[in-house]
């Protein structure tokens, strides 16, 4: 009983006390926040990326574009990502006043964007060239085949490795305290910082992270599955 009591008193002075549940709440709506425009960014500069790439391996073409992506995509999976957000805020934006989500949206979807070109090229390689010479055989130009017959073919492939992608940037974004952003970690830490208590906060902040990835892993599983059904069908 005594060991309950503690354990409750412990949880009022860490949570309920002085409503201190709600830099968690704050921060897992920062975090969500991040995450969410952080995976449309990378998305969409990732598919760019990977369709220079794909297109210069199989046509010759974008050379120029394809050497900057390829020092991009070195530079910037050759370097940790909280080191990324830290010149991205302090060297790049320096001298600008510049909200600090934006910030991290934009160091992190840089990050992901890396990660998603090679997934999505290889993806794109991995169709057979014969469905390129069909679409020619119908009359479709190489974007057009691109377009309609390769990248739905590609994205279908490739699209429980993206998913899981973005369960590693959800992890991830829990350095944006390093620029002084009060995303999920944080809040868990400036309750540390306010009851001298470490246990808790930190567990409560791990657990939220373990509910939010298993959710996630779990519409990766059930999406897998309904694939690979479509697939037999």
């Amino acid at each position: 009983m005594e060991f309950i009591q503690n354990f409750a008193d412990k949880f009022y002075s860490t949570f309920i006390e002085e409503n201190r549940w709600l830099y968690l709440a704050d921060g897992l709506r920062t975090t969500l926040l991040i995450t969410f425009f952080a995976v449309i960014f990378g998305m969409v500069l990732g598919f760019l990326i990977a369709i220079v790439r794909a297109t210069h391996d199989k046509t010759g073409k974008f050379r120029f574009l394809n050497v900057l992506a390829r020092i991009y995509l070195t530079v910037i999976r050759g370097t940790p990502v909280v080191v990324q957000l830290l010149i991205i805020y302090f060297v790049i934006f320096a001298s600008v006043n510049i909200d600090k989500v934006f910030v991290a949206v934009l160091a992190f979807g840089l990050n992901s964007a890396a990660y998603v070109a090679e997934i999505v090229r290889s993806g794109i390689m991995s169709i057979d060239n014969g469905q390129f010479e069909a679409g020619m055989s119908l009359g479709l130009n190489y974007r057009k085949t691109m377009i309609q017959i390769i990248l739905p073919q590609a994205f279908k492939n490739v699209l429980p490795a993206l998913a899981n992608e973005f369960i590693v940037l959800l992890k991830e974004t829990s350095v944006s305290g390093y620029i002084a952003l009060n995303d999920l970690t944080k809040g868990g830490d400036i309750i540390r910082s306010n009851t001298y208590e470490a246990f808790l906060p930190l567990i409560a902040v791990a657990v939220i992270y373990l509910i939010m990835v298993m959710i996630l892993s779990a519409l990766v599983t059930k999406l897998e599955r309904r694939l690979g059904k479509s697939d037999r069908g």
